[in-house]
């Protein structure tokens, strides 16, 4: 037997209504548990046993959400704003209801991968300094990306206001030429922090520009490539039991 609940606090936490209009809906009749009709608003069920239904309709329980998304330039990493669209408001109002927010962010010019949940332990797991969980980015940058960047990025390179990072691991994927003749260079960094503008002040600190930064992966979760920037999806089951499991140790 998992953990009991009153019917109406399952029925709110899933969008169907307030506690009255639940209560209202209980004495009408509308609400039943294993085939049976339940007029006390309540009235105490197993979430992962009982089957639950309003009207005729099966509500099944959850307590948190997960979601992928392919965050797009120019929304921002936020719960809510007054000024800017956040990330929150590309949700449908039936996950918004949900109280979710943003695992982590990612700047406003930033595109790539997000997760979206209202599990604050998983959140916590994965956000955690102590975790070392990788974090990897493809970025365009102005100018041409040598192995001697990788290696100063294995070493840990001096920021701005002289944090030197954790070691970093450099792929550079090729180089090519705009159409004004500068070089640029595509690479992918994987790295193990999370601090403000981390991979923009990495190469300034070589003395590059990144004109260009989408985030592939966090942790054991993998940007979709079928997603579309603005596009989202829920994580699958076995998505949600790999970030949990890698991520909950130490």
């Amino acid at each position: 037997m998992g953990k009991m609940m009153r019917i109406d606090k399952l029925l709110a936490h899933m969008g169907r209504g307030s506690r009255s209009d639940i209560r209202k809906w209980a004495k009408a009749g509308r609400i039943s548990v294993n085939g049976k009709s339940v007029k006390d608003s309540g009235h105490q069920v197993d979430p992962e046993q009982d089957v639950v239904r309003l009207d005729d309709e099966i509500v099944l329980y959850r307590e948190y959400i997960y979601v992928m998304m392919n965050k797009p330039q120019g929304v921002i990493s936020a719960t809510e704003d007054t000024r800017e669209r956040t990330v929150l408001d590309l949700l449908p109002a039936a996950l918004r209801h949900f109280e979710p927010f943003p695992v982590g962010r990612l700047d406003k010019d930033t595109e790539g991968l997000l997760l979206i949940s209202n599990d604050g332990q998983l959140a916590h797991q994965l956000l955690s300094p102590k975790k070392h969980v990788p974090k990897t980015y493809f970025a365009h940058v102005a100018g041409e990306v040598t192995a001697e960047d990788g290696a100063s990025f294995a070493a840990g390179v001096t920021l701005d206001d002289g944090y030197v990072t954790a070691p970093a691991r450099l792929n550079i994927l090729g180089h090519r030429t705009d159409g004004e003749g500068n070089v640029l260079s595509d690479i992918e960094l994987t790295i193990t922090e999370g601090k403000f503008h981390q991979v923009k002040r990495m190469f300034a600190a070589v003395g590059k520009k990144v004109v260009y930064l989408k985030r592939l992966s966090m942790g054991t979760l993998e940007l979709d490539p079928q997603l579309k920037p603005g596009q989202w999806r829920e994580c699958s089951p076995e998505e949600i039991e790999r970030l949990r499991s890698g991520h909950n140790e130490g």
